[in-house]
C-alpha cells in the first residue's frame, strides 16, 4: 500500500506550482480546469513517484468549509549535507525558516520551512 497523492487547496496555483517546481524539481502536468465548478488543479510529481494535487476553487474563503493547507508536509532530499544547502537557498530567496536544520527528538535531520502561503514543509533526509 501507498499513497498516492496529498491534495491541497491553494490560494495562488501558478505561484505553488512554480515554488514546488523550482524548489523540489517537481515536474507538473497540464491544468486541468472544470469552469462548471470553478475548480482547477495541477498534479506535481517528485522524483521518486509521490505525486502532490495542488487545487484552487474561487469560492473557498478561509475558515468556511474547505480549509486551506495541511498540517505539513515532510520531502526527503537525501543527506544533512543536502538539508543544508536547501534550506540557505530557501533562506537567500525570501522564505522563511521555522526550525533547523536539526536532528529531532525523534533522530530525524530536517529543518521547517514556509512555502509562500505558510504551509509548513519539513525538509528531511530519507
Amino acid at each position: 500500500m501507498r499513497i498516492e497523492h496529498v491534495g491541497m487547496w491553494v490560494r495562488d496555483l501558478e505561484a505553488m506550482r512554480e515554488f514546488y517546481e523550482t524548489y523540489f524539481a517537481a515536474t507538473s502536468n497540464e491544468l486541468y480546469h472544470n469552469p462548471t465548478k470553478g475548480f482547477k488543479s495541477y498534479f506535481l510529481s517528485f522524483s521518486n513517484g509521490a505525486r502532490l494535487e495542488i487545487m484552487h476553487r474561487d469560492d473557498i474563503a478561509e475558515g468556511e468549509g474547505e480549509l486551506f493547507g495541511y498540517a505539513h508536509l515532510a520531502i526527503s532530499v537525501g543527506d544533512n549535507e543536502k538539508v543544508d544547502q536547501l534550506t540557505a537557498h530557501l533562506n537567500e530567496n525570501g522564505y522563511s525558516t521555522l526550525s533547523g536544520p536539526r536532528t529531532t527528538g525523534d533522530g530525524y535531520y530536517e529543518a521547517v520551512i514556509l512555502d509562500p502561503e505558510g504551509n509548513q514543509i519539513e525538509i528531511t533526509t530519507d
